[in-house]
């Protein structure tokens, strides 16, 4: 009886999320707050995390069974049934109309609707952060974070990367990940998505932190090391303090600049701004794109980098019959219809690339029909054994004379295939030496200026 008395004076909260953003918010924000009661996160965009828990021994004392995690589309009677006062959106890579929609919702069943500011869940570290940012998914932010670790190794700095989280397997054992060796990444576990994101950094012989609970992450990054460079997965906001905040921006995607949530809040506190994959746009969507950075933000350095293509084996591409498999996020909630495979293929002259989407089973069809702007690339779909199978059933289906993998990992360790593979290589590559000037700059005086 005193609980449910303490609970009615309490504001009660939703937060709306996808298991990364919604946590950390939690974390720095509600965990110890005794005015607040977090009666629910919700879910999207990840599968298979909704109904489950945020565990007890991360929740904190205040919350001794954990907090449920529930589908977004319950949000509606969740607000009803829990008496909810406020609902926090807390991911990324929403259009500013999808966040206004879910805005209208909220109020519609009675709730507040409440965006949190970067600068109240930023944490402070004790050495110079590098953060590395964008305005959509799928741009080339962890090739430019690796850039920028190996210059600053190649140069005697002591650099700990950082990640954005992807916990999508036991978050109480993935409260805390730090990934040295292909030895750590099959000890957890990981997934194909985050495969794809850590095992590049152990191939430059760097290694890569990550999980939920970043307090301690950043404790335990920060400990050896002379600067801490922050690696933003989707088009989030830093979860770090930057002392030098780089956005990068689609010279393919005009206009995404400004269109996106939180990826204009991203450019609008930005340092510097990097204009990537200019080598493989035409001039005038570059034009666009710095255009559409000026005009929100008049006289902030504009750099330009490039994301070079090029296949392993050209000679098996040209003339062959192909079905490209290109980086999961970047395809589906990062809103694009082909990658770097696809590049690969006009470039290698290959005779025909294969739609994947006829030939869909599973999850993976659920995926095509979830994101109806994707093309005949198959998006690398992994987070879990079923969805994996999935993709396997949908590559042997495929009448291809090959795969071309154009993931950041590599696809033939993660999946079985019967068909030969061709991968495809790509890393950022900045144009003219602003980005290493500036660098310069920022390590000689430990702040952007």
């Amino acid at each position: 009886m005193d609980e449910m008395r303490a609970d009615r004076v309490r504001s009660r909260v939703v937060i709306m999320g996808a298991a990364g953003r919604d946590f950390h918010d939690f974390n720095v924000r509600f965990r110890a707050d005794p005015e607040t009661r977090v009666v629910a996160f919700t879910a999207a965009q990840i599968p298979d995390i909704a109904d489950r828990r945020y565990p007890p021994a991360l929740a904190g004392s205040l919350y001794p069974e954990g907090v449920p995690i529930r589908p977004e589309a319950e949000l509606a009677d969740l607000i009803r049934e829990e008496r909810v006062d406020e609902v926090l959106l807390s991911y990324s890579d929403l259009s500013h109309a999808e966040v206004m929609h879910r805005a209208s919702l909220v109020l519609a069943c009675g709730a507040d609707f409440r965006l949190l500011s970067p600068a109240s869940t930023m944490l402070q570290a004790a050495v110079p952060v590098i953060s590395v940012c964008a305005v959509r998914t799928g741009i080339g932010k962890s090739a430019v974070s690796r850039y920028i670790v190996a210059w600053l190794r190649d140069r005697g700095v002591r650099v700990a990367a950082v990640r954005h989280p992807m916990p999508y397997g036991d978050l109480e054992q993935q409260a805390v990940q730090h990934f040295a060796s292909a030895e750590d990444l099959l000890r957890a576990e990981t997934t194909i998505e985050e495969r794809e994101e850590y095992e590049p950094y152990l191939e430059i012989g760097a290694s890569i932190s990550a999980g939920v609970d970043y307090a301690r992450i950043l404790e335990r990054a920060q400990r050896d090391a002379d600067l801490v460079v922050w690696d933003g997965g989707n088009n989030d906001l830093p979860f770090f303090r930057p002392d030098l905040h780089l956005v990068l921006v689609d010279a393919h995607r005009p206009g995404h600049e400004s269109a996106y949530h939180p990826g204009e809040t991203n450019l609008r506190m930005a340092d510097a701004v990097i204009i990537n994959k200019v080598d493989t746009a035409e001039p005038d969507q570059v034009a666009a794109v710095r255009a559409g950075v000026e005009a929100l933000r008049p006289g902030v350095p504009i750099l330009l980098g490039e994301m070079p293509v090029s296949a392993r084996d050209a000679e098996a591409i040209r003339g062959a019959r192909i079905v490209i498999v290109g980086d999961g996020p970047t395809l589906t909630h990062g809103g694009m219809a082909t990658g770097a495979g696809s590049v690969a293929a006009a470039a290698c002259g290959a005779r025909e690339i294969v739609d994947a989407r006829p030939y869909a089973v599973g999850s993976i069809a659920d995926a095509y029909a979830a994101f109806p702007h994707l093309g005949p690339e198959l998006p690398a779909l992994g987070y879990s054994p079923e969805q994996v199978r999935d993709l396997e059933q949908t590559l042997a289906r495929i009448p291809a004379d090959l795969v071309v993998d154009a993931t950041p990992a590599s696809l033939a360790d993660r999946v079985r295939l019967d068909k030969p593979v061709v991968e495809v290589d790509y890393a950022f590559a900045p144009r003219g030496d602003d980005l290493d000037a500036l660098l310069a700059r920022f390590v000689e005086g430990g702040r952007s200026g």
